[in-house]
């Protein structure tokens, strides 16, 4: 049976690093949709473009009509969500919220319409709709809003700081980055240990490991949950 995956975010960070290792396995004969403002350079028959202006802010039927259009007949499985931009690039508030939360929700809604019931979501360690920090708290609204949609399985990544060659420039990340492995050794006990960065690779294998599961739940996973399930992807399919 063919696997669909609705794939949001491919031309970022994580997203990126998901579709590669995804079709590295040339034996998984699934299919990746991935809704993208502008063709993707990628000829793989395994790959679907889903292009649609996705970084407005249209209204939620004019959105949801613009993607379900094109995925008229569809059969989806799984929805994984590597959306995610910061309020400097976004330009507002209201701009970072238009993605990081409707943007996210819509798709989320739109996947399980179209027969999805296991969804994967990139959040942040901290994430919380108490939090007082402006990013946490609409990462944790997106986090809980998710769970209410009705997805049998939903696995949510919390990773910290993450590591790679973005496509846009953030100059404030970058500095962050670079004292990563410093900071890295001084964050030790449970408590620190999750905010300690990752590689968006090691994030993108442990949601390929993750897309294969079916096991139904809520399951949150940090830093160290991340590396596990990373490391798993070097393990034979046939014997996880």
């Amino acid at each position: 049976m063919t696997t669909q995956i609705l794939l949001a975010g491919v031309t970022g960070l994580v997203g990126g690093d998901v579709l590669r290792q995804r079709l590295a396995d040339r034996e998984w004969n699934g299919r990746v949709l991935a809704p993208v403002r502008r063709t993707l350079p990628i000829s793989e028959a395994r790959v679907a473009a889903i292009v649609a202006a996705l970084a407005d802010r249209a209204a939620d039927g004019e959105l949801y009509a613009q993607v379900s259009d094109r995925l008229a007949g569809a059969a989806l499985d799984v929805y994984i969500s590597c959306l995610g931009t910061t309020i400097k690039t976004a330009g507002s508030r209201e701009a970072f919220i238009a993605v990081d939360r409707e943007l996210v929700l819509r798709l989320a809604k739109l996947s399980f319409d179209l027969g999805a019931r296991r969804a994967i979501l990139v959040s942040s360690v901290g994430a919380s709709r108490q939090s007082g920090n402006f990013y946490l708290r609409v990462k944790g609204e997106v986090e809980d809003a998710l769970a209410d949609i009705g997805f049998e399985r939903l696995d949510i990544l919390q990773p910290g700081l993450l590591l790679g060659a973005r496509n846009e420039r953030r100059p404030g990340e970058a500095v962050m980055q670079a004292l990563a492995p410093a900071t890295n050794v001084l964050m030790l006990g449970n408590k620190l240990r999750r905010y300690r960065a990752v590689e968006a690779l090691d994030v993108a294998r442990a949601i390929v490991v993750l897309s294969e599961r079916s096991e139904p739940g809520k399951f949150v996973h940090e830093h160290d949950a991340i590396l596990a399930l990373s490391e798993e992807l070097k393990v034979p399919a046939s014997a996880r």
